[in-house]
């Protein structure tokens, strides 16, 4: 594997019983790319994402995410990552500040590094205005904003975004899209996963999923 290359899989599968939600998958990510992970509803895009997060442990084949086998070592591999799941993972009833105090307390930061890195991305992804808000209360494209500065905290190598957009109205994607690529241009590798077509145009290459496989890169 190149030192340039942060995802490599081979051969990846998962089983569910005598279901394969992904069978012989095999792709590499190289460094400071937008990759994207295309298909429907149920083609295997969030079990392939689940498995590369350390999440979830593969059943077949194998991954390696910044250099750490996702099988043997997945403690390791969540410590290097970001990750935004397609439901909405903060707490409803903490303002959006509250919820970076207590994740970044998650991540190993405190103190004066903690309140630097919450006024960084706060001002990143454009939430100084709502950071004293509820996030129950906020629109839903604020609160995948909301999101995103939550797994950006502890400055991630490689950022995961499973569907991180789904049911957001499309001026809002554009506006999330938008920092997502300033991110990359710092050097951050994003692993996008959508059943959205525009946002698949922002990506360097796509992956399409289909019934667990990948049939076209």
């Amino acid at each position: 594997m190149s030192p340039e290359t942060v995802i490599d899989v081979q051969a990846l599968g998962r089983r569910f019983g005598d279901f394969h939600a992904v069978r012989d998958v095999t792709f590499q990510v190289p460094r400071g790319e937008i990759f994207g992970y295309l298909g429907a509803n149920g083609a295997g895009k969030s079990t392939t994402i689940r498995m590369l997060c350390g999440l979830l442990a593969p059943t077949a084949g194998s991954a390696t995410v910044l250099g750490h086998d996702v099988g043997r070592d997945p403690e390791a591999v969540k410590r290097g990552i970001g990750y935004m799941s397609q439901r909405f993972s903060l707490y409803p009833d903490l303002t959006v500040a509250e919820n970076l105090d207590f994740f970044g307390g998650a991540y190993g930061l405190a103190g004066r590094a903690l309140r630097t890195r919450i006024d960084a991305v706060v001002a990143e992804v454009a939430l100084s205005a709502v950071r004293d808000q509820l996030t129950a209360a906020l629109p839903g494209g604020i609160q995948q904003r909301a999101a995103l500065a939550n797994a950006l905290l502890h400055e991630p190598q490689l950022l995961f975004l499973d569907e991180p957009t789904a049911g957001v109205d499309p001026a809002a994607r554009r506006e999330f899209l938008a920092v997502v690529r300033r991110r990359v241009r710092a050097g951050t590798t994003v692993f996008l996963t959508t059943h959205y077509l525009d946002e698949a145009e922002y990506c360097r290459r796509v992956g399409l999923m289909v019934q667990g496989r990948l049939v076209y890169l």
